[in-house]
C-alpha cells in the first residue's frame, strides 16, 4: 500500500486562554488546500485521513469532497505540541517568541508528552493504517512534526528536526504488511510554486 503524507496548510494564529490552540486555516491556507486538493485528484487515492485538529481537518477537506471520501479523523495523528494554548505559524514568529526560547533551551520541549510517547503513538498510528489499507492509497493529513518523526522513525535518523516538511509538503512511502517501509520522496511542494 502506499501512503501519501500532507502536512497541513498555513493556518492562522491563535491565543487560546485556558484551552488548547486548534485554529483553523488562513486565506493563504485554504488556497494552499485546493492546490493540493487539484494535483492529488488525478491519483488512486482510496481513503483520506486527518488529525482531529482543524488544521489537518480542513486541509484535508477540499481532497475529500473531489473525490467523494468521507475522511476518517484521528487523535493520535494530532501535533506534538497540541496542548499548548496558542499557535503561531513559525513564519511569524519574532527572534524571543517564547516557543522559539523554549526549543532553544530544550529542543524536546516541543513534545508535550514527551518524545519517546509521541515517536510511539505516530508509529502506531500508521502502522495501523498499513495493516486496515492493504493494497490502497492512503492520504493522511497531519502535522509538520508528526510527518518528520514518522520519517525519522523509517530513516533511522537521530534528528527530529532534521526533516521538517512545508506546508501541504507529500511525502510518499510505500508500505507492505510484512513491515517493510520504503520512502519514495520527502516534502513534494512542486504544485504550490505558483502560489506567492
Amino acid at each position: 500500500m502506499e501512503l501519501l503524507v500532507i502536512r497541513h496548510a498555513l493556518p492562522e494564529s491563535q491565543q487560546s486562554g485556558d484551552s488548547s490552540a486548534d485554529p483553523p486555516l488562513s486565506n493563504q491556507g485554504r488556497q494552499q488546500a485546493e492546490t493540493t486538493a487539484e494535483f492529488l485528484t488525478g491519483e488512486t487515492i482510496d481513503a483520506i485521513v486527518t488529525s482531529t485538529m482543524l488544521r489537518a481537518v480542513e486541509t484535508g477537506r477540499p481532497l475529500a469532497n473531489r473525490l467523494d471520501i468521507g475522511p476518517v479523523t484521528r487523535s493520535d495523528l494530532v501535533e506534538s505540541d497540541h496542548r499548548r494554548n496558542s499557535y503561531t505559524p513559525a513564519e511569524e514568529m519574532e527572534a524571543d517568541h517564547a516557543v522559539i526560547r523554549e526549543f532553544l533551551e530544550d529542543p524536546m520541549s516541543m513534545f508535550s508528552d514527551g518524545f519517546e510517547a509521541f515517536r510511539d503513538r505516530v508509529v502506531g498510528a500508521f502502522d495501523e493504517l498499513v495493516d486496515s489499507h492493504r493494497g490502497q492509497t492512503v492520504a493522511v493529513f497531519c502535522h509538520g512534526m508528526v510527518t518528520s518523526v514518522y520519517l525519522k522513525s523509517l530513516l533511522g535518523h537521530e534528528n527530529p528536526f532534521a526533516l521538517m516538511p512545508d506546508y501541504c509538503g507529500i511525502a510518499r512511502i510505500s508500505a507492505s504488511s510484512s513491515g517493510l517501509r520504503t520512502v519514495r520522496s520527502v516534502n513534494e511542494t512542486g504544485h504550490l510554486r505558483h502560489l506567492t
